[in-house]
């Protein structure tokens, strides 16, 4: 019996001891993979699916939201090392990384956590304040006050300033503190000083609020007199106040090329290289290179005590201002072309300097709404882009200006397009449509083109006149020192490249000179072209015709124009009568 009894004790033991054996300490699972994702919890800022000891993800959210909140940014946690201490316990070192500006120096440091092994076996951090930071107490936060520099300027041809970050003066209207028989006085000494439509702004004043801030204009500080903010404060109501703008020469100056400044989104801060709220590039050349331009915040990060007292500098880093944008627009040349589309709906103007490729001018009539047609434009010209269909009947053996023989075979005439520049560009510096011949090297991108059709943009056109012009194939240039870019990811950004593309040689560039000059002077002129044979200045060499657009909008007339060292494009809805009498416009504006 007592034998039985000391085995019966033996088999009772050894099957209550089995779990135990299951789970030594060997076996159980240790700290490397709850570390791991409280590490990426507090990088997103969200350490659902983390178990804690002594309190709720609920509660640690809530912390760690409140704790990071002032940052205005999230941080980059890794794990640096796990210290076991015991079976039941480890320590965590956290290495936190805060990419607090645009410059490349960030705010880094360690912190520590503990974690203990729950009942279950699995692990459960002992979450702190100093789990964020190790000089954090309870009920502080951490805050980052970020100055950023001022913007740096987009240049012109020869270093004249297309757009810079200036000092302004925004003038309102303090209805709150008028009664309403003295909103006409107000108004109208305000229209007097200003110059501003009495009219329309009696209409603004009236439509707003009883309390409302009406605002008046905005007028740049260098434009006015030192005294302006003490002038318009001797008007009832009104106000000037000190502000900074991004602002070009006139409100419509190159502006979907240029693009436009402003506060930055939510969505575009989810990087956590913006804060929301942040002055940033919104589209444009502002956009594609925002970080060039913008450079990078001085920062301070703090603790901000429960009283609302801030601690000494935890951290501090200089701004680094921007780098200015060189392009090659010319700004008197821009200003005209703007002009001559400002009242053109859904026109195209580029012109561009054959002897250096520089873009001297990229004008659109949308007033800044965003429609960059003259670059990204995708047009069909058919198989009558005349530049390039009379260098393919030209290498076929045909004098030039006949009709004999026909239009060439496709390959023909994608080599050469390719020759006078259509979809071998390469530089620009901005994205853009290089066009070309589908089935040669081109997409076919605009709907109903069929191999052997001419495609192109306003852009396009302009690089194929330069090509002409200048006696061999041109690669246009628009931005000069394109450093740090963000590219928008809009248009075609790298292009075919032009080695190994068929050469235009200057004998055949003399020739189709010649028949470019015999559409505007002589047996071949057009009663259209005509009238750019009475350009002031050198003699224009041009071509016209009708581009589709494979879609619903109707169709473009289009014009090619040379004089002297310019070549042109210029596209409208409409008739070719219309295209000309702009380029003929443009072109005498600029010879007088």
């Amino acid at each position: 019996m007592g034998k039985n009894r000391l085995t019966a004790a033996i088999l009772v033991f050894s099957f209550l001891g089995l779990p135990l054996a299951g789970c030594s300490d060997a076996e159980r699972p240790g700290p490397e993979e709850a570390v791991a994702s409280l590490a990426d919890g507090i990088s997103r800022v969200d350490v659902t699916g983390n178990e804690f000891a002594g309190s709720t993800v609920e509660a640690v959210n809530g912390m760690l939201e409140y704790v990071v909140s002032g940052m205005k940014i999230k941080p980059s946690v890794t794990v640096s090392k796990i210290d076991e201490v015991s079976a039941n316990e480890a320590v965590a070192t956290l290495n936190y990384v805060w990419d607090v500006n645009a410059s490349t120096e960030d705010y880094t440091y360690q912190t520590t956590v503990t974690l203990e092994r729950g009942s279950d076996t699995g692990w459960q951090t002992r979450f702190r304040s100093t789990t964020v930071h190790p000089d954090l107490l309870p009920w502080q936060r951490l805050v980052r006050k970020a100055s950023p520099p001022t913007r740096a300027d987009i240049l012109g041809a020869g270093g004249s300033v297309l757009v810079r970050h200036w000092p302004v003066w925004r003038v309102v209207l303090d209805k709150s503190v008028l009664g309403e028989n003295e909103y006409a006085a107000s108004v109208y000494y305000l229209s007097l000083f200003l110059g501003l439509d009495a009219d329309a702004l009696t209409a603004k004043v009236q439509a707003a609020g009883p309390d409302d801030f009406v605002e008046v204009t905005t007028v740049r500080q260098d434009k006015v007199s030192p005294s302006f903010d003490s002038e318009i404060a001797t008007i009832p109501g009104a106000d000037a106040l000190p502000e900074r703008r991004v602002l070009g020469p006139s409100p419509g100056f190159a502006a979907d090329l240029l693009g436009t400044v402003g506060p930055a989104t939510d969505e575009m801060a989810a990087d956590g290289l913006l804060a929301p709220g942040d002055l940033t590039g919104l589209s444009g050349l502002q956009r594609e290179y925002d970080s060039q331009l913008r450079g990078s915040d001085a920062v301070t990060v703090r603790v901000l005590n429960a009283d609302n007292t801030l601690s000494p500098p935890l951290f501090e880093a200089p701004a680094e201002p921007g780098v200015a944008l060189e392009t090659t627009l010319d700004l008197g040349i821009q200003s005209q072309a703007d002009a001559l589309l400002a009242d053109t709906p859904g026109g195209s103007l580029v012109a561009i300097q054959p002897s250096t490729g520089n873009v001297l001018a990229v004008a659109n009539s949308s007033g800044g709404k965003g429609t960059q047609t003259a670059l990204l434009g995708e047009y069909s010209l058919g198989r009558s882009f005349l530049p390039v269909t009379e260098l393919a009947r030209l290498r076929a053996g045909a004098p030039g200006g006949t009709e004999e023989p026909d239009i060439p075979a496709d390959a023909d005439l994608a080599a050469a397009s390719q020759s006078l520049g259509l979809g071998t560009a390469e530089g620009l510096g901005t994205p853009a449509f290089y066009g070309g011949v589908p089935g040669g090297g081109a997409e076919q991108t605009v709907a109903g083109d069929v191999p052997g059709t001419v495609l192109a943009s306003p852009f396009a056109v302009a690089a194929v006149a330069a090509s002409v012009g200048r006696g061999e194939r041109v690669s246009p240039v628009l931005v000069l020192n394109p450093g740090a870019r963000q590219d928008s990811g809009d248009g075609e950004t790298e292009p075919p490249s032009s080695a190994g593309a068929p050469a235009l040689f200057a004998d055949e560039a003399e020739q189709l000179q010649s028949i470019l000059r015999a559409n505007v002077a002589g047996v071949r002129a057009s009663e259209e072209l005509e009238v750019l044979g009475y350009v002031s200045g050198k003699p224009v060499m041009a071509a016209a015709g009708t581009a589709g657009t494979g879609g619903e909008k109707p169709d473009h007339a289009w014009v090619a124009a040379i004089q002297g060292d310019l070549a042109v494009a210029v596209f409208l809805p409409g008739s070719s009568a219309d295209a000309v009498a702009v380029t003929a416009a443009f072109l005498e504006a600029l010879a007088g």
